[in-house]
């Protein structure tokens, strides 16, 4: 990944203070056609959700299952986020067949009372697994902010139709190496802490338990995906969803997990066997 493409991508959305407001977004034409040259920037993009959905399933068609594992696994010690991310956004293109958008009323907005603004996604999406949603259209959607953030953390949309997309797409682009012993090792290490939980330990006690991992060179947000890309594809799955949620948090698939579900030891065989 070139250095200085990714600096400016960095330097778009992000300062020492955290997110740029978006008035105090901006990229010099030099930098962002460099940055778009070095194949890390974007042109904003125009597609319906049926256009999406047809690439998904076609993408879900040709990727395998080994090589995003291969990209979970290696981005554990080489911290290349935007590897780790590809494993949760193939298990959810696996869930689409092609269809056509069928909108249900997906939330209302206030203001005194009144109803100001109702918004739909597609029904077939939003039935596939929690936390899938697609819109009718995106029209001149912003990717470089996708791919910041994929970067950076290994995504935060998980499950958004044109992140999932623009994901797949991405990640077919590169060249994953074998895991090493290292990345086994650390991966090995998250089962086991997994299995150190309490009994009514909330994702977010797994989270702090993760930063006692040696090898494993991430911060809180970091760990904060690693755990919601585990749930998403299943190694992390809650055994109720007849539970309480944290008064405040941001999970979305791993917001019923406890300590006491530990991990689905058949997903991880089916998805990380050939290495572990």
């Amino acid at each position: 990944m070139d250095k200085k493409a990714k600096k400016i991508l960095f330097n778009t959305y992000w300062s020492s203070k955290g997110w740029r407001e978006r008035a105090e977004r901006y990229t010099s034409p030099e930098d962002f056609e460099y940055a778009k040259e070095k194949g890390l920037m974007f042109e904003p993009i125009t597609i319906s959700h049926d256009e999406c959905v047809k690439r998904i399933v076609k993408l879900a068609e040709t990727i395998t299952m080994e090589q995003v594992a291969k990209g979970f696994l290696c981005s554990l010690s080489t911290r290349r986020l935007d590897w780790r991310s590809a494993v949760s956004s193939y298990y959810i293109a696996r869930l689409f067949t092609e269809h056509k958008y069928t909108p249900v009323e997906s939330g209302r907005f206030y203001e005194d009372g009144v109803v100001v603004h109702i918004s739909h996604t597609c029904s077939i999406c939003k039935n596939l697994k929690y936390g899938v949603v697609g819109k009718e259209n995106y029209k001149s959607e912003d990717l470089n902010v996708l791919n910041f953030e994929r970067i950076k953390w290994g995504g935060v949309r998980h499950g958004d139709l044109l992140y999932t997309l623009f994901d797949l797409e991405q990640f077919t682009k590169e060249e994953v190496p074998e895991p090493t012993n290292d990345d086994i090792e650390i991966f090995k290490e998250i089962l086991k802490t997994v299995e150190s939980c309490n009994s009514g330990d909330y994702p977010s006690a797994l989270r702090s338990r993760l930063a006692y991992i040696s090898l494993l060179k991430a911060n809180k947000a970091e760990r904060d995906i690693i755990i919601e890309i585990l749930a998403c594809i299943g190694v992390l799955a809650p055994k109720s969803y007849n539970r309480p949620e944290s008064s405040k948090h941001d999970w979305t698939y791993a917001t019923y997990w406890r300590g006491e579900d530990g991990y689905d030891k058949d997903i991880v065989e089916m998805y990380f066997g050939k290495y572990i």
